[in-house]
């Protein structure tokens, strides 16, 4: 707590607010996997679909990296603060987001190869998509985005059958986990 306020009061400035959290498990989770879902997003904005669309895609994908952040030991509610949702909102709406643009040009049918290329740095979701898949594939944990954008990036899914893929699984209730954790 003390080295978490020392450093808050470092970078603190009139013009620039920090607040401190404890969960560097749900900070990092937060941090990271937010890429995976710019990614789903910015693909969904490539083949045309709109707002709606990628607010669902933001809502449930917070909801995966909750999931997995749970499972992992971290705070449910890291992912309902800066973190999380916050960070999550920016660079799944930002132009300015490698992992977004880098959705956008998949969305168009660009290859990962040339949309590596095109951006020219480093695109953060796609190693994080690899290391998410496999840790919850190991921990039984249920990420069907982060699934789908696997399948696109290392196993030549077509963003469009990714789509009907999420669309085509079994309804569920959408507050299940909530029902769940006792919230």
């Amino acid at each position: 707590q003390a080295v978490a306020e020392a450093v808050q009061d470092l970078f603190m400035t009139p013009r620039f607010r920090v607040y401190a959290n404890l969960d560097v498990v749900g900070v990092e989770l937060g941090a990271a996997l937010k890429n995976v879902i710019a990614l789903s997003t910015g693909i969904s904005d490539g083949m045309g679909y709109g707002d709606n669309t990628r607010a669902a895609l933001m809502t449930r994908g917070l909801t995966e990296i909750k999931r997995l952040g749970i499972a992992l030991g971290a705070q449910s509610q890291t992912f309902a603060g800066l973190t999380g949702l916050g960070d999550l909102i920016v660079t799944c709406n930002s132009m300015h987001s490698r992992n977004r643009r880098a959705g956008i040009m998949l969305g168009q049918g660009h290859s990962l190869t040339e949309v590596l290329h095109s951006i020219g740095m480093v695109v953060e979701g796609v190693e994080t998509t690899k290391a998410a898949y496999h840790l919850a594939a190991r921990l039984g944990v249920e990420m069907p985005i982060t699934n789908q954008i696997y399948r696109v990036l290392f196993e030549d899914l077509s963003p469009p059958v990714a789509v009907e893929n999420l669309m085509l699984r079994l309804k569920k209730h959408e507050l299940e986990e909530v029902a769940q954790e006792g919230v």
